[in-house]
């Protein structure tokens, strides 16, 4: 198990359809469960917070949430959300350091910040991060802020979280010296310290856990702080090995099922049992699959948790229950 006590900067990335974004919401719960004042931040135009906790799409500013269920002395942690776009962070960036207020806001009117946002190559990525970079390290520029014990990110997929964290490098071929280059450069001290960790959500399936596995390679290059792999949407466990072993092979006692069937109170047919013996053949054949690709992520000498696939759907509910898990298992 994995002491994660001395991160303040969470960050969560995941290929698409991994549910990266459930994750990370019920990351900053759990963290709001152990009392911790939490921001979870989104980068990506998604409103995907918005939308998980059921709330008014976000604008650029910290909006509270919910709050995290009482702790050991009976303390209840806040998680507040922002939703980061590069326009505002620039012009937030062009007031707090140039003090340029009105000026900025005129250029905005006249298109020059959207412009900047995109012409240049990087820069979207380093505003975004510089942002997230500002929550962790409050200072005196951001008077009245909230000093958060935590923050959690909702990144970009995991084919591009090496580039997006990466901002010296970034930089570099826009600014060799300046303001610019010394904030990137304390930037990454940040980034690639113990208070950073980069956790990586993936399905039990090949092509999640391959671009998991990239992922991994590609943030230790980048002396990038490698965090958990959270295998999500997982299915299940409660058939033994030996009806699995049956189903794969179709030799599954039919007489015994139509009996338990009826016994249920359901009406059987031929088609019926054919149908339910099709089902327990795939998902005898989807849960060797699974374990299959379970060895290769324990493999990853990582630590891994597990959440399971919620069969309703996920509401405010399902998100405490992930994450009361995730603290179960220690990650937070």
């Amino acid at each position: 198990m994995s002491d994660w006590s001395r991160v303040q900067l969470h960050v969560v990335t995941g290929k698409g359809g991994t549910g990266k974004s459930t994750v990370a919401s019920a990351l900053a719960l759990a963290l709001a469960h152990q009392g911790k004042h939490v921001l979870l931040c989104e980068v990506e135009g998604r409103q995907g917070i918005a939308r998980m906790f059921d709330v008014d799409p976000l604008p650029y500013e910290e909006r509270r949430l919910t709050t995290g269920l009482p702790d050991a002395d009976g303390g209840r942690g806040v998680v507040h959300a922002l939703h980061i776009d590069a326009e505002s962070a620039l012009l937030e960036y062009l007031s707090m350091y140039y003090r340029l207020g009105r000026a900025g806001r005129a250029l905005d009117r006249f298109g020059v910040i959207e412009f900047a946002t995109t012409i240049a190559p990087g820069v979207r990525d380093v505003l975004l991060s510089g942002k997230v970079y500002e929550a962790v390290q409050r200072n005196s520029r951001n008077k009245g802020a909230i000093d958060y014990d935590a923050v959690v990110l909702d990144a970009p997929p995991t084919g591009r979280i090496t580039q997006f964290l990466n901002v010296g490098g970034e930089v570099g071929g826009l600014a060799k010296v300046g303001p610019v280059k010394a904030q990137s450069d304390t930037m990454m001290k940040l980034f690639q310290s113990p208070e950073t960790a980069v956790h990586l959500v993936t399905l039990l399936e090949e092509m999640p856990v391959q671009e998991t596995i990239d992922g991994i390679a590609e943030l230790k290059r980048a002396k990038l702080r490698v965090g958990g792999v959270i295998v999500n949407m997982v299915r299940p466990r409660d058939l033994s090995t030996e009806d699995l072993a049956a189903a794969r092979e179709g030799t599954l006692d039919r007489d015994r099922i139509e009996s338990e069937v009826k016994a249920a109170g359901i009406e059987v047919s031929p088609a019926l049992l054919d149908g339910l013996l099709h089902e327990a053949r795939e998902h005898a054949e989807r849960r060797a699959l699974e374990d299959a690709q379970r060895e290769v992520v324990g493999s990853l000498g990582v630590p891994t948790y597990e959440l399971p696939r919620m069969a309703g759907g996920v509401d405010l509910g399902a998100l405490y229950e992930l994450a009361g898990l995730l603290r179960e298992q220690g990650m937070a």
